[in-house]
């Protein structure tokens, strides 16, 4: 299944400058481990070591908080479309 990640600028930076890429997987969480796969400068800006979600990266598939959805298990389908917004701390 293929899907649409939509990065913030500082992410992008570490896949290859694509604001918007294609991914693929049945859940959010294969979905990022393919990201992972295709730009190792990203993934570790997406999940941690053991491939979990940070606390502080939030995905929003369809616009729907993927917190409430199960996580890195929500299930994606053919043509969703993954946001992704990081924190951004300072002051």
């Amino acid at each position: 299944m293929s899907i649409t990640v939509n990065l913030p600028s500082v992410l992008a930076a570490h896949a290859g400058g694509a604001r918007t890429i294609e991914a693929n997987g049945r859940t959010l969480g294969e979905a990022v481990a393919d990201l992972a796969t295709r730009f190792p400068a990203l993934g570790p800006r997406l999940r941690d070591k053991d491939g979990k979600p940070y606390p502080f990266v939030v995905f929003y598939v369809n616009d729907e908080d993927v917190r409430f959805r199960g996580g890195f298990g929500a299930p994606v389908q053919d043509g969703d479309e993954v946001t992704v917004i990081p924190a951004i701390a300072g002051g």
